[in-house]
């Protein structure tokens, strides 16, 4: 990758692959990107290219690089797998690109103060993941039919999403009057099984069924 081609990536914009970053300076921050993008679709971290995407570039580039690469070690469970570069754009300045591919290992976690908690991508933002979007990251990867029975509860599920197309945890366990992780249980199952596509938001993640392309 040249000068060129980061310039050309930046003029994009943030999006769900691309994330810019004018230094290190908080770096367990800087990580929560990097594990998104990694559970989300792969993509690229630019360090020293500005919110506008103008690649301004930053001093002494190599000690920023140092800086992320110890945090993703220390603070990204399970360990995580990149690329590097750094080109210079004068004699002072250089600019970093991370190469984030969709990880085989996802989901990845931050593990910061005694705690584990995984992010995704919702468009050009990083979010947390919530427990049935990593539920589904980690079991969508196995290579397996999921087998489900269809039961009232299930029948209510559909019924709503006949008529509001759309529904959450908490509506779905209100509408079939069940537990709250019966009902992320069946929507995770669902969701594996192609029946229901999950979109996750900031706030309450939406289940939708799936439209077959």
């Amino acid at each position: 990758m040249q000068l060129a081609d980061v310039k050309r990536i930046a003029s994009r914009g943030e999006g769900l692959t691309i994330e810019f970053k004018k230094k290190v300076a908080h770096p367990d921050k800087i990580v929560r990107e990097v594990i998104a993008l990694a559970n989300t679709a792969g993509g690229v971290l630019l360090v020293g290219v500005d919110d506008d995407g103008t690649v301004s570039g930053q001093k002494f580039i190599q000690d920023e690089v140092y800086v992320l690469e110890k945090a993703i070690a220390e603070l990204i469970f399970p360990e995580l797998e990149f690329d590097c570069k750094m080109l210079a754009i004068d004699e002072k300045k250089g600019v970093a690109v991370f190469q984030i591919p969709l990880s085989k290992n996802r989901p990845h976690f931050l593990k910061l103060d005694g705690l584990r908690k995984s992010y995704i991508r919702v468009a050009d933002r990083t979010v947390q993941a919530s427990k049935e979007v990593w539920e589904v990251l980690k079991k969508g990867k196995r290579e397996q039919d999921v087998v489900f029975t269809y039961g009232e509860k299930e029948e209510v599920l559909l019924k709503a999403l006949g008529e509001h197309d759309k529904i959450t945890v908490k509506e779905y366990a209100k509408l079939a009057k069940i537990p709250r992780f019966l009902a992320s249980r069946t929507l995770v199952r669902l969701t594996l099984a192609n029946v229901l596509e999950i979109f996750p938001q900031e706030s309450e993640d939406i289940f939708k069924l799936k439209v077959e392309a």
